[in-house]
């Protein structure tokens, strides 16, 4: 019985704005990332990307070095093309100020970031650093949790951890003022890659 309860995986309650077709999922992903406090990019292609994180470093006075996942999509970037930009193809350090992550899925209904840890996606990034961006396909963007869930499965073994991000961290515990950065990164930036 029980092994057959976790390989059908049971559906609870969808909410109807989960069920949208992409494009409107897309628009209502970037809607809720921005409503939680963080900021959403749109680029048409991923070599783009590079020169979108540099332009928002630039923006948010922030200094041009990161850590990146090391993950195969991220490195094929034309980030030489930047030699301004320091980048490093690793774990993140306490010491680092932005971390680049690969993004796995995005969840329309809330605009939350599914990040599974494994060697080319460090959990550190996701933690450490005081601004995260994540480069996002908008292909890989779903309606409900349960999908991204599926998503997940599909791809062979669980990972050993899986984080769920929706906004920049946030904590209101002390005299209820809204706190960015308590527990992790104060900004989060997403770069949605539409080709």
């Amino acid at each position: 019985m029980l092994r057959g309860r976790m390989a059908q995986h049971p559906r609870h309650l969808i909410p109807a704005r989960s069920r949208l077709p992409h494009p409107e999922q897309v628009a209502l992903f970037i809607a809720r990332v921005e409503a939680e406090f963080g900021t959403v990019e749109r680029v048409p292609e991923a070599a783009q990307v590079p020169q979108a994180v540099a332009d928002y470093l630039a923006g948010q006075n922030l200094p041009p070095r990161l850590a990146m996942a090391p993950h195969p999509a991220l490195l094929a970037l034309p980030w030489a093309a930047l030699p301004l930009l320091s980048v490093e193809a690793r774990r993140a350090e306490a010491s680092d100020l932005v971390a680049v992550q690969h993004g796995f899925a995005g969840v329309a209904e809330t605009g939350t970031l599914m990040l599974p840890s494994a060697p080319e996606r460090p959990t550190t990034l996701n933690l450490l650093a005081e601004t995260a961006i994540v480069v996002l396909r908008s292909a890989d963007i779903v309606g409900a949790y349960e999908e991204a869930w599926d998503r997940l499965r599909a791809g062979g073994p669980m990972p050993r951890n899986v984080m769920l991000v929706t906004g920049p961290s946030r904590s209101a515990d002390i005299e209820q003022t809204l706190e960015l950065g308590a527990h992790g990164p104060r900004r989060l930036h997403v770069i949605l890659v539409d080709g």
